[in-house]
């Protein structure tokens, strides 16, 4: 979970402050007054599906604008606000960043009771159904159409369907992501195993940790999360890989406490104390295994491919060093992703600019951020596998784009890319219930005669109970 993970199951939310350099950005991009939230009386369309109206005068305020520390996203921040300007000169942009991550649980809790959320707001994929039961956001399914959103019919549908509730539309997807396994290239030619051929079966990723722990001198050949919520996370990717589930259909009681959970639990409990392939030191949260992979001590691990660019961005690694194959088991795979929503009771034109600045800024091949020639000379990373929610011509224009202008070797994550597994959303109530979980896998990962099969009932009787509080 770090700044990338946690931008990706949920914790957050911003109270979030007008930055002085948005107003910069403004004004360097002539941006009009403001209208006090209701639009230009009597501007723009009165038909909800028609595009912005280029006369329409409105102000709009956008979540997570890059912060300072992010010069070269702010950069861009402020270069997509002067050109969508062009396009419509009397919309004003007011971009609102907050220091360090742009989302955390509390303060966006705090701020959809507060409803002082801006007109944009940015949230994740399992944010949706805690938005609506704080009347947060705007049904937007009238405002999006082929014509407000002409790439809409290539948009991934189990996306977009991430962002509906009873069929109408709260949402336009900025990224998303679907787990995978993250490899260490260089351990895994020392320790004779190819690297363009990461393990397919956990049989497999058994054998290889083996093979890479052997190599001694500390190294782990694979690595789990156990606190903070990270190891319930990872507990249930592993389930999902496996063909099983966290909670049933009902969405109403536990369904780990079977076959398939004692399968996930055991082969762990093996590798650690049967094996000696995990490492001595447990209880990591995100940021540990991919510090311990970054320096050459841990072979592979469960991962989200944005994970790869924080590594090298962050912690100074290669990307030559790092490849990628689809999680093992290879049924289904945790996917997630964030997205913006459009506040709830604001006005039409604000609305129809908000999605005409989402559709600019996130949902156009070759301008905003698929815009890789500019990531490029950015000097930001470009060829990682995802975020991709794009389908049909809009994915091979994007794709070839993305190869034409990578900074890194894209065949190191082939296997990844050419073996898509089908997604599958993270639970109801999932940071409840992960932390119930990181009880299974600290237990798992602690202690030697932990009794397996009582660490998977105590933890199904605790979600149960926090399922039946919805």
């Amino acid at each position: 979970m770090r700044t990338a993970r946690f931008r990706r199951t949920r914790r957050s939310g911003a109270v979030v402050v007008v930055s002085a350099l948005a107003l910069t950005a403004l004004a360097a991009c002539g941006t009009s007054s403001s209208d006090n939230g209701s639009g230009n009386p009597g501007s723009g369309s009165s038909d909800p599906a028609a595009p912005l109206d280029p006369k329409t005068k409105v102000t709009i305020t956008i979540d997570c604008m890059p912060p300072a520390a992010k010069a070269a996203e702010l950069k861009e921040w402020k270069e997509d606000v002067a050109a969508f300007h062009r396009i419509y000169p009397h919309v004003t942009i007011e971009g609102r960043s907050t220091p360090g991550q742009c989302l955390e649980p509390p303060r966006f809790t705090a701020m959809l009771k507060a409803r002082s959320q801006p007109d944009v707001f940015y949230t994740y994929f399992t944010d949706l159904p805690q938005v609506l039961d704080n009347d947060g956001a705007e049904d937007i399914t009238a405002y999006v159409n082929d014509k407000t959103v002409p790439a809409l019919k290539d948009i991934d549908p189990d996306v977009l369907g991430s962002l509906k509730h009873d069929g109408k539309l709260y949402g336009l997807p900025t990224s998303n992501y679907t787990m995978g396994l993250l490899i260490n290239r260089k351990l895994f030619r020392q320790a004779g195993l190819d690297p363009d051929n990461p393990p397919r079966t956990w049989e497999e990723v058994r054998t290889a940790a083996k093979k890479i722990a052997g190599l001694g001198n500390g190294i782990a050949g694979y690595g789990e999360y156990s606190a903070a919520n990270t190891g319930g996370w990872h507990f249930t990717a592993q389930m999902y890989s496996r063909g099983g589930d966290v909670v049933d259909t009902s969405g109403k009681k536990a369904a780990f406490n079977n076959e398939i959970g004692k399968q996930v639990v055991s082969n762990l409990h093996a590798m650690r104390w049967e094996d000696d392939s995990m490492g001595k030191t447990q209880l990591l949260k995100w940021g540990d295994l991919q510090k311990q992979i970054a320096t050459d001590k841990l072979g592979m691990f469960l991962a989200a491919p944005d994970d790869i660019a924080y590594m090298v961005q962050q912690l100074g690694a290669s990307y030559d060093n790092f490849g990628m194959g689809p999680i093992p088991g290879e049924r289904n795979t945790l996917a997630g992703g964030n997205n913006y929503m459009i506040k709830k009771g604001i006005s039409a034109d604000k609305i129809k600019a908000a999605v005409a600045w989402l559709n600019y800024k996130n949902l156009t091949v070759g301008k905003g951020q698929f815009d890789w020639a500019r990531t490029k000379a950015d000097q930001l990373p470009v060829g990682v596998p995802q975020p991709n929610f794009w389908l049909g011509e809009s994915k091979k224009k994007d794709d070839a784009a993305r190869l034409a202008n990578a900074t890194m070797p894209v065949a190191n994550f082939r296997t990844f890319m050419d073996n898509p597994v089908p997604g599958k959303a993270e639970p109801p109530k999932a940071q409840e219930l992960y932390k119930v979980l990181d009880n299974v896998m600290s237990g798992v990962l602690t202690d030697k005669d932990a009794d397996l099969d009582k660490l998977l009932s105590t933890a199904e009787a605790q979600v149960n109970q926090v399922l039946a509080h919805q």
